[in-house]
């Protein structure tokens, strides 16, 4: 390609950067690195950009420019470079052809075999051997023979760097990159020899990097030879690497866990050629089919042995027991260390990764049991507390978090847990000799297991949920402690995931301890049992407020009474029983406490009494000092009991703290304060006989009575009601938490081996003591995250981001702390804290200490100052008491707690936290403070530092201006004066927290000096100094936001070059500083400060073309690092650049990184890439789908079936729907389709074949098989064992999502076709039709519960979408017919045994939906489904206690009401539904007399529910009531969202059926439940019922409605789409019949109109219309309109009638305001546009106001036609109104001008009105003649019409000599003879000619119309197109004749009319053939009249008239003949006129 064109001589090719040395070395020194840094990175990114050619045609060039850049003497390459130069040498021999390989290789070894030994010389080697590596490991196959070569000569410089160690690792690592590349064809000699050497390396060499990088080299060696397989060379292996993983820093032993597990997993056979007998033989058997597991190294097992001399060791096999024993039998020698068993762990967690997830499925078994036996309960295991504490850990880590979650799928949890539950949980207890009982040990891990399974499971685990449920149960009643504790843990997250079993648990545990109890005094474990039980059932209890349909109040109600009793009753027992009696009792009271306020203010004052009792005041000192050790054990046990249940009340019931009940609580505590100040020095006794329990000392009780003092104290603090907080304080709290905390001497002294292990000074910390106690030191620092405070605001800060993440960090933050948490060292965590590895409870000594703290901190800010100085100084003095000298490691444990104290309260003082944040200000109490601080500021311990530079930044926060500034100046002096590395990165902290605590505005005073001074110490070569100081940089730089910004440019130049220099990183020369950095990793905290610097520049980033540019070079750069925390930093750099200059960044690369790193077994780095990905999909899904490589979406499905709950994966797949649902629905169904096909994906062993379905769609046959296997395929089903274990299924939470994916794409297509009818979407989903019901009907036979609800409720969506949609093909029938079959088994397994109430409920709706729909209208044909109905209403409608649906039997209470309200709700939707489809009244009849009263209950009981206050308000006086009536409020929540959901459809059913009058309905309504006699028939007649007192039942079903409408918002307050139907509803029950005159009353009536003016001004059209009806029909029904009928004027209620009347109409005039414009005030806009719907509503509104106008008392009835007719004529004078509204205002214009006149006299106000109007109309049309707007025609047309209407309508209330008249019959000839308007003046004149001449005015108007009339049709005018007009006219003269009355008048017009037609037609003959027509007409219509007429006319205009008539009329008649002979019906005429 460019090969043929040699680059220009200057060097500018665009195509090869050059490196311009001259230009280099006239730099400046300090840019030369940054010069040589970006050029190589140019080279390294260009090198990536080549493709395979050009990589070939650009070899020379760039293989030139390396090697000037290797030998450069200054400056030399620094890591950095060395990492681009090898990037580059790999990209140009991996990619492009290898001409020049063995050129470059010689050339390279020639460097380093090289004789200088200058430092220059050792960094020219250096890179030379990384570049070896990189070249081997890319083209090593091509370079076999030169291998030796190369390695030797590294081999040989390991001497020659003793005393370099970054020089030293990188040999070794290219060594191993080296045997990497060449593979299998190695030279064995060679490989010997750097085994040889990495064996001693290994273990010999003081660095950690030599170390890691030697094991790296040795993990090639096994992995890429066949020379080591041996047993011999395994052994010499694993005994240097068993040294090597000792070690303290994490990054080695990784590296050796890699290596060891490399060997292991290379060495693992299915079937070992020996067989070690194991534990148990059966477990051995399983052999599975496949064995592809070889880690793709099948092919070395059949290799011939290398021609090497053979060794007498055998090829090393190993099955998997023996594969773990390996490990095992290191990890439980006495003599192997924590560090080293921490490495274990890693090699487990490698081992069983490397063996991949199909042998670790197959061979489950083994592996828990080995866990199990050989680890948990091997007796140097179990014999010491840590130790066993911390195996638990990471047995929990293996094989919870790495096998359970990440390995196994589905069936394979489901495996694993059946043979926890079968094979190791059914042994206990011992049932066959064969089969011997687990160890506790074993127990306890397999119940944790167990739990971890379950909450993956979910649903999932129903399958085998009954010999869970046995099993559990049995081990609860373990006589060990710890099993029970872990067992009813595991029974909790058991009935979490399988709901239904939760009261038959409870009942079992119950009985159980009843059973128990009875049996105390006997020889059984009893009180063991019992204490187990109570657990159980307390940690079962706690789940029903999360699972409220399956709890029972009877059961409750049943435990408190036994406790309660139990109490009562011990003080009878002797002194042990009782013991157990009340421990269990208050165990049971503790777990009812978590059902929460409504349930525990019932009984509060019995509680509050039972709680005093037990903690009494202490009786005098001598009395105690009586007392036997048994005796006061007992008195502890008791108090610790008791306030065991009193800290879970406080935790559950917060808003029960009254001031009172806090006083109390306070009293409680304060009494066993005292009791423990009672208690003797001496708390040992070694008498077993004395001990309570055998295992606890009275000591141990006063710990845990302590630790429960303090956690309540502090909860009762935090949470304090107002106006408590002196009650609180006015004890002795905080001398009592400082001693728990901080006194030197009140302390376990450690156990003895503790003791010699400390003086001997074998431990480094505090941290590394390792006895679950470390000198009392606190649990809530580990490492640098420190544990928040209750109610911290911002906890997401409490991880340090030092801190790493997933399974393997776990491991290594074991090693943090002394303490190991567990769950039975506190049996409250059962049910309290939250689920996470960290929030398990610290031993009670350590748990004391933490409480304590926290009480501190909570109470400290709150004292006076002088107290506080107090508290301060005798913390001080504690610091330095004598007896610390002795002992420093307690003082180092006290420095902690104090450390952690103080910023506690700072925190609480600076308001971090919802305490009150009090004050810490005071010069004195500051100064104590700030001394503490500064003396913990620089120990060692770099915990302490973070605790106490943290605790300084507050302190400044706290105190103010001058504070700081003293501060910081003191801490810069302290920086300069004292060298010592500790101090100067203990300041450095503080300063970075002092300048975040501050913030930009206050700290800015001081921004430049800590800058400069951090600037400086990033510069220090020490680690720890610069690691730190650059941390606070970036710090500094994202609190100081834009004031920053100035400083951008220098800092980032200053990070850049630390970046590339050798001091920050683990490749440094000194030994010292490599180790330090080597978990401290520099490059991590550089990255983080580069994410600031783009933070402070923001968006100014697209203009700063130089910072940006060295951003993205130094971005690029970290892209390449191995280092975690770097990865983590750069992707959180990338995704703020992509925020604020997407512009610049590369979108497509960018896209794929992320993709790469979703992949990443880092979950953190998956975590941010999976947010990254989102922030850019959600602009546009697709376009991100694009640009990444093909498989993006698959992967996130992926993501989401390792991490169902992934809130963000879902997130992103929610948005791409909504984002293309509607414009891609075929596509996403089929993509719905596809997940819940799409089966788990294998691991990346067989990742590469691994089968997906790609795009296209399938091939229809198969994937019918695909959905139904899926369905058949529930979890459970032996089908796929592990020969297939690709054949699984993704995880049903997943399927589920993507189930409502499918429902909200269902959803968004309903919506859009209620909006547009032949939307596309919905064509695409209709085609795509039969997929939707098939996925339904799969997922409605799927094993798991959620799964079927979902595919039930896609079966409604799709029976609502198109169950009214004809097939396409056939239209005759509809589209869902033919689903019938696959709808109707859908519904079956909803009623099995294995269903759940929810599934039932939506199963019945379904039934409901599928019969209104009417896709079958025969009843006969509905079969089952209907049969469902009946046979459920059936159920529910007798009120038995175990109603049940179908086979699912033994409902809670709560889950009863649920599914009875779905199953009168479905009969319900049917009764509304059968207004239209008439076929559902068949099915209605038989049932709806019975549904009626069962509709009324349930709606009465949902008003019960919605407006009765808290029963319980009451307080227990109540409790003699039924159950349900006192716990009416814990249940109410509940119950109202299953009424909530239905109750609409009740109260719309029972307002059709009043809508169709129905008989019993208003029995019903009545109360009259019976059925009516048959002689009330009688009462049906056609006039409204109309009654003064309303229905029974009114007030519910009113009140239900008004209070839905009028909520606040966010109550259960109606949505929109339901406001709708409520009005609805509303109108039909607003009727007389039902309401009767209660509508009316006075607060009623009001408070109904108000809010129907609300929703009139703030609701949509559709609203307004039913609220316009609904005051119309109240308006028609008042009881005044009704008396104005018959009632005499004089006695009229007025006042108030009208007052409400005046409401009504006010209500429509609203609406009408809200569509006229103008009606209000000229300038005002309508609110809606005349759309159709608005002129409906127009045209409602103003019928209904001219309604009302007719029924209004006459007195006032005058004003409101003033307002009705300035209403229309508003309308007529609005432009807007021409077209669409006034044509419909017309009728209703007439009718009500009718109405009026009937009464108007002339001259009456009526009267008045009318001509007002006439003249108002007159005026408008004048206006509209004008043409002043672009209705101005039609308007005229209009008013003309308006005028006329009036005139004829009310022509009674006018004078004849009305000047008003003649004006407007002037203004009316004007238009006529008008070409645009003379038609409608035409049809004007002749509505006025023809009107019945009742009146003078009729007659009046007649002779003022007539003669202009005649003029107008006598002499045609020479307008055009007025022809039709005078036609018409001419018509309207020929009718006028027959209207009058007597004969001469008739005569006297004929006379004019016959002229006048005579002479139209003279003057236009056109028109002779009409007006013969016309003449006809008069002679016909009166003879006589004619005749005379005829009589009198001229002789020549006779003649005219006969020729006219003969060329018209027998012209005519001559057609008319002809026509005849065709045989169609005739009409003759009659001639015989004249005669």
């Amino acid at each position: 390609m460019a090969s043929q064109e040699p680059p220009p001589a200057n060097g500018t090719s665009p195509s090869n950067p050059e490196l311009d040395v001259k230009k280099l070395h006239a730099l400046p020194s300090e840019q030369q690195d940054l010069y040589l840094l970006t050029f190589t990175s140019d080279i390294a990114r260009h090198v990536a950009s080549l493709d395979a050619d050009g990589a070939s045609a650009h070899q020379i060039y760039l293989k030139r420019e390396l090697f000037q850049i290797i030998n450069l003497p200054s400056p030399a390459p620094t890591r950095v470079i060395r990492n681009n130069l090898g990037r580059a040498f790999s990209g140009i021999f991996g990619k492009g052809d290898r001409k020049l390989l063995f050129e470059s290789i010689n050339e390279l070894v020639s460097i380093l075999s090289g004789p200088g030994k200058t430092e220059k010389d050792i960094r020219a080697k250096h890179a030379a051997a990384h570049c070896v590596g990189a070249v081997f490991e890319a083209a090593g196959d091509s370079a076999i023979g030169l291998s030796p070569l190369a390695a030797g000569t590294l081999l040989r410089l390991v001497k020659q760097a003793q005393n370099h160690t970054g020089f030293r690792a990188a040999i070794f690592k290219a060594i191993g990159k080296i045997f990497k590349g060449v593979g299998h064809s190695s030279d064995e000699a060679i490989a010997r020899e750097a085994w040889k050497q990495g064996r001693s390396f290994c273990t010999g060499d003081k660095s950690m990097l030599v170390q890691a990088n030697v094991c790296y080299m040795l993990e090639q060696l096994v992995r890429h030879t066949p020379y080591f397989d041996n047993s011999n060379d395994f052994d010499k292996l694993t005994s240097a690497l068993w040294k090597t993983i000792d070690s303290s820093s994490s990054t080695v032993r990784s590296a050796a866990a890699s290596c060891i597990s490399a060997a292991l997993i290379k060495s693992y056979s299915e079937n070992a050629p020996i067989d070690i007998p194991l534990a148990r033989s059966r477990t051995m058997k399983k052999k599975s089919k496949k064995q592809s597991q070889m880690d793709g190294d099948e092919d070395i097992i059949e290799r011939p042995d290398s021609p090497a001399p053979s060794k007498s060791s055998p090829r090393l096999v190993f099955t998997i027991s023996n594969l773990l024993k390996q490990l095992s039998n290191h990890y439980i020698k006495p003599a192997t260390g924590n560090r080293a068993r921490s490495g274990i762990a890693l090699c487990y967690i490698k081992t069983l990764r490397g063996l991949g997830e199909q042998v670790v499925e197959t061979k489950y078994a083994d592996i828990a049991r080995h866990l199990f036996t050989d680890l948990l309960s091997h007796p140097s295991i179990t014999h010491h507390r840590y130790r066993t504490l911390n195996t638990r850990k990471y047995v929990s880590v293996i094989l919870e978090s790495v096998v359970g979650r990440e390995m196994l799928g589905e069936s394979g949890q489901l495996n694993a847990a059946k043979y926890l539950v079968n094979e190791i949980l059914k042994d206990y207890p011992q049932a066959l000799k064969e089969r011997p009982e687990p160890t506790k040990q074993t127990l306890i891990g397999t119940l944790s297991t167990l739990s971890s399974l379950f909450k993956s499971l979910g649903s999932a685990t129903n399958v085998i949920a009954d010999s869970c449920r046995d099993g559990l149960l049995q081990v609860v009643q373990h006589p060990s402690y710890t099993v029970q504790i872990y067992a009813s843990s595991c029974l909790r997250s058991f009935v979490l995931a399988c709901p239904l079993q939760l009261l038959p648990s409870v009942t079992i545990c119950m009985n159980s301890v009843n059973r128990e109890l009875g049996l105390l005094a006997g020889p059984r474990q009893s009180p063991r049992r019992c204490v187990g039980l109570a657990n159980g059932l307390s940690a079962v209890l706690s789940t029903s407020p999360s699972q409220p349909l399956h709890g029972s109040v009877d059961v409750n109600s049943r435990v408190l009474s036994q406790a309660t009793s139990l109490l009562k009753s011990s003080s009878n027992s002797d002194l042990r029983i009782s013991s157990t009696q009340i421990q269990v009792a208050w165990i049971l009271i503790g777990g009812l406490m978590t059902l929460g306020p409504n349930f525990v203010k019932i009984h509060l004052s019995q509680l509050l009494l039972l709680w005093k009792n037990a903690l009494p005041k202490p009786l005098n000192k001598d009395n105690m000092v009586q007392r036997n050790v048994l005796e006061l054990s007992f008195l502890a046990h008791v108090r610790e009991c008791a306030l065991g249940s009193i800290l879970t009340f406080l935790e559950f019931n917060s808003r029960l703290l009254t001031l009172d009940v806090t006083k109390r609580l306070a009293a409680m505590l304060q009494n066993t304060t005292m009791f423990l100040n009672t208690l003797p020095a001496k708390k040992t006794t070694d008498d077993i006989s004395q001990r309570l329990s055998p295992a606890l000392q009275l000591h141990d009780f006063d710990l845990m009575v302590r630790r429960r003092v303090l956690q309540c104290y502090t909860k009762l603090v935090d949470l304090s009601p107002a106006g408590s907080s002196e009650v609180l304080l006015q004890t002795n709290l905080l001398p009592f938490a400082v001693a728990s905390f901080a006194d030197p001497d009140i302390y376990t002294p450690s156990s003895l081996s503790t003791s010699i292990a400390s003086s001997a000074g074998n431990f480094e910390s505090i941290w590394d003591v390792a006895d679950n106690y470390g000198f009392g030191v606190t649990g809530l620092v580990r490492g640098f995250d420190i544990y928040p405070l209750p109610g911290e605001h911002d906890s997401g800060t409490q991880r340090h981001w030092v801190t790493r993440n997933g399974p393997e960090a776990i491991i290594d933050r074991a090693l943090l702390s002394p303490i190991c948490s567990a769950p039975e060292h506190d049996s409250i965590s059962l049910y309290i804290g939250a689920s996470g590895e960290d929030s398990l409870p610290n031993p009670p000594a350590t748990e004391v200490v933490n409480s304590a703290l926290q009480l501190f901190a909570i109470c400290l800010p709150l004292q006076t100052p002088k107290i506080q100085e107090s508290i301060l100084e005798q913390i001080a003095s504690f610091l330095s008491a004598n007896s610390l000298q002795r002992d420093s490691n307690r003082k180092s444990a006290m420095m902690v707690n104090i450390a952690y104290a103080l910023l506690s309260a700072l925190k609480v003082a600076v308001k971090e936290t919802r305490s009150a944040p009090g004050s810490l200000k005071g010069l004195a109490v500051e100064k104590v403070m700030q001394d503490l601080l500064h003396v913990f500021i620089i120990l060692p311990d770099p915990y302490v530092r973070n605790l106490a530079g943290e605790a300084l930044g507050r302190l400044c926060s706290s105190t103010g201006n001058t504070f700081t500034t003293a501060e910081v100046n003191y801490l810069m002096d302290q920086i300069v004066s004292n060298r010592e590395p500790n101090a100067r990165s203990g300041y450095a902290v503080a300063l970075g927290c002092i300048h975040s605590q501050l913030g930009g505005m206050a700290a800015g005073y001081h921004l430049k000096n800590i800058l400069s001074i951090l600037m400086s110490l990033g510069s220090d070569p020490h680690p720890v100094v610069h690691f730190w100081a650059l941390e606070s940089l970036s710090r500094v730089a994202d609190s100081a936001g834009l004031t920053f910004s100035s400083y951008v440019t220098g800092t980032l130049g200053m990070l850049a070059q630390l970046y590339a220099s050798d001091t920050h990183n683990d490749e440094s020369t000194s030994l010292a500083s490599s180790n330090l950095e080597i978990d401290l990793p520099s490059p991590a905290v550089i990255a983080r400060c580069i994410d600031s610097t783009i933070n402070v520049l923001g968006p100014d980033l697209q203009d700063m073309a130089k910072a940006r540019d060295l951003i993205m070079t130094l971005i690029s750069l970290f892209k390449a690092e191995p280092e975690e925390l770097v990865m983590i930093e750069n992707l959180r750099c990338q995704e703020h650049i992509s925020l604020y200059a997407p512009g610049h960044m590369e979108f497509s690369v960018y896209v794929k990184q992320l993709q790469q790193a979703i992949e990443s077994p880092w979950a953190q780095i998956r975590d941010m890439a999976v947010d990254g990905l989102h922030n850019l999909m959600r602009r546009n899904t697709e376009e991100v789908i694009k640009a990444g490589d093909p498989g993006l979406e698959d992967q996130l499905w992926h993501v989401l079936d390792e991490f169902p709950e992934h809130e963000v994966v879902r997130n992103i797949i929610r948005n791409w729907l909504s984002q293309s649902g509607l414009t891609d629905t075929a596509a996403w169904v089929q993509r719905c389709q596809l997940v819940l096909t799409k089966t788990k994906r294998v691991s990346d062993n067989d990742a590469k074949e691994e089968a997906k379905p790609k795009g296209g769609a399938p091939d229809l046959q198969d994937d019918e098989v695909a959905g139904f296997a899926a369905a058949s395929n529930a979890p459970g089903d032996e089908a796929n064992g592990a020969g297939q274990s690709s054949q699984e299924l993704v995880k049903w939470q997943v399927r589920t999502f993507a189930m409502d994916c499918l429902s909200e794409l269902l959803g968004m297509v309903s919506r859009e076709a209620a909006f547009r009818d032949e939307a596309p979407c919905v064509l695409a989903l209709q085609q795509r039709i039969a997929d939707v019901v098939r996925i339904a009907f799969s997922a409605s036979t799927a094993g798991v519960v959620q799964l079927r609800i979902r595919g039930l409720k896609i079966i409604d969506q799709v029976l609502k979408l198109f169950g009214k949609t004809p097939d396409p093909d056939f239209p005759e029938v509809t589209l869902l017919e033919q689903y019938q079959a696959q709808i109707g088994s859908a519904l079956t397994p909803a009623f099995a045994a294995d269903s759940s109430p929810e599934l039932a409920a939506e199963a019945v709706n379904v039934c409901a939906t599928f019969i209104a729909t009417g896709i079958v209208t025969d009843v006969d044909r509905m079969g089952r489904i209907l049969k469902l109905l009946v046979s459920a209403l059936e159920n529910f409608s007798s009120d038995s206690e175990i109603a049940s649906i179908g086979d699912l039997k033994g409902l809670s209470s709560n889950a009863q009401v649920m599914v009875k309200m779905a199953v009168f709700s479905a009969w319900a939707e049917l009764q509304i539904a059968s207004a239209e489809q008439t076929y559902l009244i068949d099915v209605l009849k038989p049932h709806i007399a019975k549904l009626t009263p069962l509709w009324l209950s349930s709606l009465r009981e949902y008003a019960r529910l919605r407006f009765e206050p808290d029963i319980s308000s009451m307080g227990s006086a109540s409790l003699s009531g039924s159950l349900d009536t006192i716990y009416a409020a814990l249940n109410r929540e509940t119950l109202l969202k299953f009424y909530q959901d239905s109750w609409l459809n009740l109260v719309d059913a029972i307002a059709s059926l009043i809508d169709e009058d129905s008989e019993f309905v208003f029995d019903a309504l009545d109360g009259k439940t019976e059925l009516a006699t048959p002689n009330a028939s009688n009462k049906v007649s056609d006039a409204i019922n109309y009654r003064a007192e309303p229905v029974a039942f009114f007030f519910v079903l009113f009140g239900l409605a008004f209070e839905a409408l009028a909520g606040r918002p966010g109550d259960l307050q109606a949505s929109k789409e339901q406001i709708l139907e409520i009005l609805q509803a509303l109108k039909k029950i607003l009727r007389p019949s039902v309401s009767g005159h209660a509508i009316y009353r006075d607060v009623i009536f009001s408070e109904t109109m108000d809010m129907l003016d609300r929703l009139v001004l703030t609701e949509g059209i559709n609203v307004q219309m039913v609220i316009v009806e609904i005051a119309r029909n109240l308006c028609l029904g008042h009881p005044s309109a009704r008396r104005s009928e018959d009632a005499t004027p004089g006695n009229e209620n007025l006042s108030e009638d009208i007052d409400q009347l005046f409401e009504l109409t006010k209500i429509m005039v609203l609406v009408l305001a809200g569509l006229v414009p103008g009606l209000e005030d000229s300038k005002t806009q309508a609110r809606y546009e005349l759309n159709e719907e608005a002129v409906a509503l127009l045209t409602t509104s103003l019928s209904a106001l001219v309604s009302a106008s007719e029924v209004f008392p006459s007195i006032i009835k005058t004003d409101l036609h003033a307002c009705v007719l300035h209403i229309f004529a508003t309308i007529l004078g609005t432009g807007s109104c021409q077209a669409t509204v006034v044509p419909q205002a017309f009728p209703i214009l007439k009718r009500f001008v009718t109405s009026l006149s009937s009464t108007a006299e002339p001259g009456g106000e009526s009267s008045n009105q009318l001509r007002a109007t006439l003249t108002r109309f007159l005026a408008i049309l004048k206006n509209s003649q004008q043409r002043e707007m672009e209705a101005a025609l039609a308007c005229e047309k209009n008013t003309i019409l308006a005028c006329t209407i009036l005139l004829s309508s009310a022509s009674s209330s006018f004078q004849p000599s009305d000047p008003l008249i003649k004006r407007f019959v002037t203004e009316l000839f004007d238009c006529l003879g008008n070409r645009m308007t003379s038609k409608v003046a035409a049809g004007c004149c002749r509505s006025l000619l023809l009107l019945p001449k009742k009146s003078d005015v009729e007659t009046t108007l007649a002779s003022l119309v007539l003669p202009r009339v005649i003029d107008f049709v006598g002499n045609p005018s020479d307008v055009e197109d007025l022809e039709e007009s005078q036609t018409i006219l001419a018509h309207t003269l020929v009718q006028l004749l027959p209207t009058l009355h007597k004969p001469e008048q008739r005569q006297l017009a004929a006379k004019i009319i016959i002229p006048a037609l005579l002479s139209r037609a003279s003057k236009d003959l056109n028109t002779t053939h009409e007006t013969a027509t016309r003449l006809l007409e008069l002679a016909g219509s009166d003879q006589s009249a004619f005749k005379a007429v005829v009589g009198g006319l001229s002789a020549e205009q006779r003649v005219f008239m006969e020729g006219v008539l003969k060329s018209g009329g027998m012209g005519a008649k001559r057609k008319e003949v002809e026509r005849s002979d065709t045989g169609e019906p005739t009409i003759a005429l009659r001639m015989d006129f004249g005669s």
